[in-house]
């Protein structure tokens, strides 16, 4: 049998302890006071940009990014003009539970070191972060414990990111500075060869850290910058594509071509004449982004059932009935560029939009709506716009969840979409239209019933004893007539006596939204749902 004196004398019980987390929103051109904490702070970057300041030393500051702070260090965050600065706050100790009889808090960790450490994928870093802050107040004994499990998921992830020796540092430091040389010089004829060897690193390390990094191989991220500079180029100058191509480094317009419609989905020329004129945009169902760009689209789409987006207030922008109009009443409009979503086939031959303007399928990955703004910007000219729209998101969201807390602590929360086929219960906080908004971004509490249902699917139809077991607070409901064959059929449900014996109904706390507001991914439509549970739940 071992006993507690045959544990060799190099084993350490090292413990962290979670003891705080907070959520900061720094206004443009704000100044966080310096900071001197007793506990070890790590600070996770969720928007806006600008710089931290460490005894002296300064870091950039943007989303994706994350510090370590030891004990006694003084600490400054600035935010930038017009950008704000957004992120959580960490603090933590670490204790060694082997050193004495009682506890002993020590000022070192073989895993963290001072200043920025690794912290990809930041989608996965994010998720764990976002987790605790929601259960931070928990009182339940047991969801308590989880969150300090949740931190040690946390510190796990980090670990493994950051436990490389100091030659490994060394190393990433390196390809991090050739990467800020490839910003600078791109337009030389770079080869993966000569930027391991400018790094000092051999060429497979090199090609691993660089993607680790960017996300991107060398040559795919190079193609990037000289895309992205001749897109500004195309916009400033009236230069020939054959001089655009050589300026930023490709030597064959054709290869220039190609790589720039690869990535942006359109010709050289064709964003050229987009950008430079008023360009005439139809995207139908994707109006939301496009509007948040500042661009107003010379047609908008609606539907016979749905009717159209009027909370985008397009009131003097003509329309077309997807479920009436066809090609030839949209050729009447003249657009010069077209945006698809997927399932737009159901209404309008992809091959016949082709052939009356430029047509580009974009990828729209739902839930993500900031990879869509990204993406329908890089389209339209209007990258420089995404971050500040995000941020000013973000700040909105948080202002109203610290309100709501007060407001709403321990009630819960569904939504119900109910047509003449039944009522769909909406998914939690990672799926659907509704989910992501009311239970991540606002914080509510979702009922019981929406993650023992829904699970990894975005909404499921209540049926029976389901839909008297809702007894949710609060309903928000929105109603989709597409299934009626009269009118009104799909509000019967309203006198069923399992709607009526419901305790939100009982108690007047059923909330009516508008079905295309809420059933869509847009950056606008959310900050409409927003406005909406803060008219009734604030």
């Amino acid at each position: 049998m071992r006993t507690k004196e045959s544990l060799s004398p190099n084993y350490r019980s090292i413990v962290h302890v979670l003891l705080d987390i907070r959520y900061i929103v720094q206004p443009s051109d704000g100044r966080q006071n310096g900071q001197v904490n007793a506990d070890y702070s790590m600070l996770v970057m969720t928007g806006g940009t600008g710089t931290i300041i460490m005894d002296g030393s300064e870091f950039h500051l943007e989303r994706g990014r994350c510090f370590i702070v030891k004990p006694g260090t003084a600490f400054i965050t600035v935010s930038e003009a017009k950008r704000g600065l957004s992120y959580y706050q960490f603090l933590f100790k670490i204790w060694d539970l082997h050193r004495t009889d009682e506890c002993e808090q020590i000022n070192g960790s073989q895993f963290f070191y001072e200043g920025e450490i690794s912290c990809r994928p930041f989608s996965q870093c994010i998720e764990i972060v976002e987790a605790i802050y929601r259960n931070r107040h928990t009182k339940e004994e047991l969801e308590a414990f989880y969150n300090h499990v949740r931190f040690q998921e946390l510190l796990r992830f980090l670990f493994q990111q950051n436990r490389s020796d100091q030659s490994s540092l060394l190393k990433r430091q390196a390809v991090e500075n050739s990467i800020e040389h490839i910003q600078q010089h791109y337009q030389m004829p770079w080869t993966v060869e000569q930027l391991a060897d400018l790094a000092d690193v051999a060429r497979w390390h090199y090609t691993r850290i660089f993607k680790e990094i960017t996300g991107q191989i060398p040559l795919d991220y190079l193609n990037g910058v000289r895309i992205d500079r001749a897109s500004q180029l195309l916009l400033t100058t009236d230069d020939r594509l054959f001089d655009i191509a050589q300026h930023v480094g490709f030597n064959n317009e054709y290869y220039f071509n190609r790589r720039f419609k690869q990535k942006l989905g359109i010709t050289p020329g064709q964003y050229r004449r987009h950008h430079r004129n008023h360009t005439r945009v139809f995207a139908p169902f994707l109006e939301d982004f496009v509007v948040a760009l500042g661009i107003t689209p010379v047609v908008q789409c609606s539907h016979s059932k749905w009717g159209k987006q009027d909370y985008l207030g397009l009131h003097h922008v003509p329309v077309i009935d997807l479920a009436a109009d066809d090609v030839d009443t949209l050729s009447r409009y003249k657009p010069d560029f077209i945006m698809l979503d997927k399932g737009m086939d159901k209404w309008m031959s992809y091959d016949q939009l082709g052939m009356l303007a430029p047509t580009y399928h974009i990828n729209h990955p739902e839930e993500d709506w900031r990879m869509t703004l990204q993406r329908t910007a890089e389209l339209l000219g209007k990258s420089g716009m995404v971050q500040e729209i995000i941020t000013q998101y973000e700040q909105k969201a948080h202002a109203a969840k610290q309100a709501l807390m007060r407001s709403v602590r321990g009630q819960t929360v569904a939504f119900l979409r109910i047509s003449a086929l039944g009522i769909s219960l909406y998914s939690g906080p990672d799926h659907g239209y509704t989910g992501p908004v009311l239970y991540k971004d606002l914080g509510l509490a979702p009922h019981p019933l929406v993650g023992e249902l829904t699970k990894n699917i975005r909404k499921i139809v209540l049926e029976g004893e389901w839909l008297e077991r809702l007894d949710a607070d609060h309903l928000f409901i929105t109603f989709d007539k597409r299934h009626s064959i009269t009118e009104g059929e799909e509000r019967k449900i309203l006198q069923s006596q399992s709607w009526l014996e419901l305790p939100a109904v009982m108690n007047g706390f059923v909330y009516e939204v508008d079905f295309l507001t809420w059933m869509n991914y847009g950056i606008l439509s959310h900050g409409k749902k927003i406005d909406d549970v803060m008219k009734v739940l604030a």
